[in-house]
């Protein structure tokens, strides 16, 4: 308990940063975001290809939420108590998960069997969580309050550039000979599997390049941070610290539920359903066997291209937006856009229908990326960055995984046993998200600052 006698640290204003090194401290996210690019635009199709079934694909999806839910918030909570003047606080934990998510990029082309590409993408998601949570606290860690609307928006272009390219893949690899043809003994196509390749070693390079030009700011108080370091650490101290965060969670983060909850019920429909909806409606090919399901899968690819470069072309332009209107305000618009893009796609049979529709969620996707956490950042003590953001992931991966769970019984009756419906139901979901960005009332950096930072404490 809190007593008049606790002291809070000494806050340190941190200096500004200049273009170049929020791009430098940024640029391990576009590694990871490769990966996940990959992830999303393929599992799917992998997925059919192993012969899954429509309605099964949701439950083999689950990997990323339930990873997401077990990591994040232990992968913060411990790196908020790790400190290396060689490492630093949250490099390390960069360095492993980039490491992890590598060889699951290495092995899941060379799946042979359903069982081995899920499992595969379980490691993928582990590796990918446990560097992607510390990139999000790094910006707290770093930036000064002004500066961090801009380090989330760069890591909001990242992700777009990252999972551009891995969706170009398919246009790109064909200029050296590969093609949408499957070769040697699995039914994955070349294409995919050399896509995973360089992935493996994209995110790798990108991870050394961020722990190469970025430093890291020491432990504010290192005094009471070595006392905490004696007193014990490691996993069960982490799941303390998770306890506690939970039980102090500030009221902007309880607020930010609901807007999170139905853009996270939805958005997993896009990647588990779209390439098929393509194939269907644009191809008449609902079936791997169907002459033009490559063509579909393809140009899913592209679609995902253009969201994706939707996403990091907005993302220059997020922090005028933010301050012209305010974030929560931003953020409602631009998830209003994504739910129409969705919706749009009931206008026609046409792949071009599909494109527009997909730049416009892609304008979305940058604000999902960004908005959120800048109000996150904004309203939860320094201290505890870490902790925060890995508890704000299970805003994410909860509704993922209400999504898994509720879908495969509402696919084949609700939904028609049609992915575009699947679709729709996204959009509707991000209109609903946006007018719960209307519940949220932004906590002051000054109020944050005043939150107890040691609950557990006497």
């Amino acid at each position: 308990m809190q007593t008049e006698k606790t002291k809070q640290p000494t806050r340190v204003a941190r200096p500004r940063l200049s273009f170049w090194q929020i791009w430098n401290m940024s640029f391990g996210f576009f590694g990871i975001q490769y990966g996940f690019g990959l992830q999303q635009a393929n599992m799917s199709p992998i997925f059919r290809y192993l012969n899954a079934n429509e309605s099964e694909i949701p439950a083999l999806w689950l990997a990323g939420p339930v990873t997401g839910l077990l990591i994040q918030p232990i992968i913060g909570a411990m790196s908020d108590r790790t400190w290396s003047p060689r490492w630093g606080r949250r490099k390390p934990y960069f360095l492993i998960g980039a490491v992890i998510g590598s060889i699951a990029l290495i092995l899941m082309p060379n799946s042979s069997t359903l069982w081995m590409a899920a499992s595969m993408m379980w490691m993928l998601d582990a590796g990918l969580n446990a560097s992607m949570e510390p990139f999000r606290a790094f910006i707290g860690d770093k930036l000064p309050v002004e500066q961090r609307t801009v380090g989330f928006a760069m890591q909001s272009f990242f992700v777009g550039f990252g999972q551009t390219l891995a969706n170009l893949m398919p246009r790109i690899l064909p200029i050296f000979g590969l093609t949408m043809v499957a070769t040697g003994s699995n039914a994955i196509p070349d294409i995919t599997r050399w896509s995973f390749y360089i992935g493996a070693v994209a995110i790798v390079a990108a991870v050394i390049w961020t722990m190469y030009t970025t430093d890291e700011y020491p432990p504010e108080d290192m005094v009471a941070f070595e006392k905490e370091k004696k007193e014990g650490g490691g996993v069960l101290k982490a799941f303390t610290e998770v306890f506690h965060a939970l039980r102090d969670m500030p009221t902007t983060m309880k607020q930010l539920w609901w807007v999170k909850f139905f853009t996270w019920y939805g958005l997993p429909l896009m990647w588990q359903y779209l390439s098929l909806a393509i194939s269907r409606h644009a191809f008449n090919a609902p079936t791997p066997q169907s002459p033009g399901f490559e063509r579909g899968i393809e140009v899913g690819n592209d679609c995902f291209a253009l969201f994706n470069i939707g996403c990091f072309g907005i993302s220059f332009f997020l922090p005028a937006i933010a301050r012209r209107v305010g974030r929560r305000e931003t953020h409602a618009l631009f998830l209003t856009i994504g739910g129409l893009g969705f919706l749009s796609m009931m206008l026609g049979e046409d792949k071009n229908v599909f494109l527009i529709g997909m730049a416009m969620v892609g304008l979305a996707w940058g604000s999902i990326l960004s908005m959120p956490y800048v109000m996150l950042s904004n309203s939860v003590p320094g201290e505890r960055m870490g902790v925060y953001m890995g508890l704000f992931n299970g805003f994410i991966v909860v509704p993922q995984i209400v999504n898994m769970i509720t879908i495969p019984f509402l696919y084949n009756s609700v939904l028609k046993g049609d992915p575009r419906n699947a679709l729709v139901l996204s959009g509707i979901c991000l209109v609903l998200a946006a007018a719960a960005c209307f519940l949220v009332k932004e906590t002051p950096a000054s109020e944050a600052a005043a939150l107890p930072i040691n609950p557990g404490g006497n």
